[in-house]
């Protein structure tokens, strides 16, 4: 009686929050997270208790009746740069912030509250089994296993060969022999022990293309940023080498000795508009912010280009789709580190000519 009560209870505008794919050894890291509201929703369950025809059939109910529903993602290269445990968080957060609906608390299956440090910390549960107990950490569990699934499901198409539509990426017998044979691939998570041994190597199928997904928008599942760096990285590099200000010592130019001077300009720039530079030049594995500064209650990351003058275009063309990813991850794990609960913005910078000067400074969607 007293468990009837409680699913009574918690049925309508909890947040409930659960996560699929802490164990594999390839694909994304997946958070769901739901709100029912009013909708009942019959076989609610753990997911993995599930058939996958139940799942599936569940998935689309839940889409379809939900008030509000949202995956996070984490790719492989993201975990292999902050761990699982921050990885853990970071989904979490890219999860919830999806979420418009109102809701009177949050509960998170386990016992780790992903969101301590934020503002929504506080109003956080965390509960053993709360994918068996309450409905919507069922639908969130139900959420991130099938869209994980069939990511991976899909990724047979780019590596032939592993069988991740299979597996989902777990270690088994199959994926291992697979490994031994034909390497790694961007999907794989070179932090696991099992597969540290190919951080020092160059993964023999990367150039075969796959995609690593980033978070998802509510009900939709985006394409992530990869570690593999472009061909717009290579050219922009080759732009500033013919640059016309800057010097290592001998009088020979730099691409370093340009891009600082780049960078101090728009720096100075933003401090004269009412900016505090936080950090500049802050790096990870993925991606390096040019500069971190805060207006009020915003953070801003500040990408600069250079180019020697207008026969280049404009620097800012260089910022692509991919770019702008890698971006994204760098900004949010700088909050989650920093543990800023407050909006990040990112923007770029245009400097041009010998004389380095500011063409724009935008905003970039």
């Amino acid at each position: 009686m007293q468990l009837g009560f409680f699913c009574f209870i918690i049925k309508d505008m909890i947040l409930g929050i659960d996560e699929a794919g802490r164990g594999p050894w390839a694909g994304p890291l997946v958070v769901g997270a739901a709100v029912l509201g009013g909708a009942q929703i019959e076989g609610l369950t753990d997911s993995k208790k599930l058939t996958k025809k139940k799942r599936e059939a569940l998935y689309d109910i839940i889409r379809e009746q939900a008030v509000a529903c949202a995956t996070g993602w984490v790719s492989a290269a993201e975990l292999d740069e902050i761990g699982m445990s921050e990885a853990l968080r970071l989904a979490t957060r890219r999860a919830v912030e999806q979420i418009q609906a109102p809701y009177t608390e949050i509960i998170i299956d386990g016992t780790v509250n992903f969101l301590t440090g934020t503002g929504k910390g506080a109003y956080v549960q965390t509960m053993k089994k709360a994918d068996l107990l309450v409905p919507s950490v069922s639908a969130a569990s139900i959420l991130a296993k099938v869209e994980r699934d069939r990511f991976m499901a899909e990724q047979d198409a780019f590596y032939p060969g592993y069988g991740f539509g299979g597996h989902a990426g777990y270690g088994v017998a199959k994926h291992r022999a697979a490994i031994e044979e034909l390497g790694v691939t961007p999907l794989h998570r070179l932090s696991f022990a099992p597969l540290a041994k190919y951080r020092t190597t160059t993964p023999a199928r990367v150039a075969r293309g796959g995609a690593a997904p980033t978070p998802s928008r509510a009900c939709e599942r985006g394409v992530g940023a990869d570690r593999a760096t472009g061909p717009e990285d290579s050219d922009l590099r080759a732009e500033h080498a013919l640059a016309s200000a800057g010097n290592d010592g001998s009088g020979r130019r730099t691409t370093k000795s340009i891009g600082d001077r780049a960078e101090n300009v728009v720096a100075e720039y933003l401090e004269s508009q009412g900016h505090t530079t936080l950090a500049r030049n802050w790096k990870t594995k993925i991606c390096e912010i040019d500069i971190v500064s805060q207006l009020d209650d915003t953070i801003y990351f500040t990408e600069v280009k250079y180019r020697k003058n207008a026969n280049y275009g404009d620097g800012l063309a260089a910022i692509t789709g991919r770019k702008l990813r890698q971006m994204k991850f760098a900004a949010e794990y700088y909050a989650l580190k920093h543990k800023y609960d407050c909006p990040i913005q990112l923007a770029a910078a245009s400097v041009n000519g010998s004389e380095f000067t500011i063409e724009q400074w935008l905003i970039l969607e």
